[in-house]
């Protein structure tokens, strides 16, 4: 779907993970570890970091232009504005909510999630009852309801950080729900880089891995979390 595309909002400073979206785990960037895993389902021109325009984020704009990856310079506080206009600066109808966190984005879920566009939701979300570990969190709006919301979205600062929190108050008329019921004992799990005890245990799985990082899903993923 060529009007669909990904934004990943990511910042530098971080209070609990000071610069987190650039370490490094296993030789590669955090950033580029999940441009590349969103890679096998999205095309790399429809993939965008959005970051904020402080100077303190000029290392995330300059790892962007480095690397030829497209990327969004908007407000720092307002993170549900700068993820809208970084979708509207590049004409997505839709576009998923990717965190700068979520090294393991399940791109099989992903791809499942984008076959749902085509009944125009306003809404596709597998958050909603938090089925799925922490940092496997996808969310996908359709821009024109989006937009619709906004002016509520931008009136109260309880929604500016966490993008879509709105909307699950004021859920929009048609909404899908993806729902983690294979796995369920993986629901809640810590699989976010938030901390320095998550960089420890998501590079001890990297380091771990047998093929290419981008194979890994959950289901092969949940072995290698819960092995000590």
């Amino acid at each position: 779907m060529n009007k669909f595309g990904a934004i990943v909002l990511s910042r530098y400073n971080s209070s609990r993970l000071p610069g987190k979206a650039l370490m490094t785990i296993h030789g590669k960037e955090v950033l580029q570890i999940i441009i590349e895993r969103l890679s096998i389902v999205i095309p790399l021109e429809r993939i965008v970091i959005a970051t904020s325009s402080e100077a303190s984020d000029d290392p995330i704009a300059e790892f962007a232009k480095v690397r030829g990856y497209n990327c969004f310079r908007g407000s720092l506080d307002n993170v549900a504005l700068r993820f809208y206009e970084a979708a509207k600066h590049y004409n997505f109808e839709y576009a998923a909510r990717i965190n700068g966190d979520n090294v393991f984005v399940d791109t099989l879920v992903l791809e499942s999630m984008i076959k749902q566009i085509s009944h125009s939701y306003d809404f596709i979300t597998n958050v909603h009852k938090r089925t799925y570990p922490k940092g496997m969190s996808i969310e996908i709006v359709k821009l024109s309801s989006y937009r619709n919301a906004l002016s509520e979205i931008s009136t109260d600062k309880k929604y500016f950080e966490h993008v879509t929190s709105y909307w699950y108050e004021h859920l929009p008329e048609k909404v899908f729900f993806q729902y983690n019921t294979e796995l369920p004992e993986a629901a809640g799990l810590q699989f976010a880089l938030d901390t320095p005890e998550d960089f420890e245990i998501i590079s001890r799985i990297f380091n771990n891995f047998k093929e290419q990082h981008q194979n890994y899903n959950l289901k092969s993923l949940l072995p290698l979390y819960l092995q000590k």
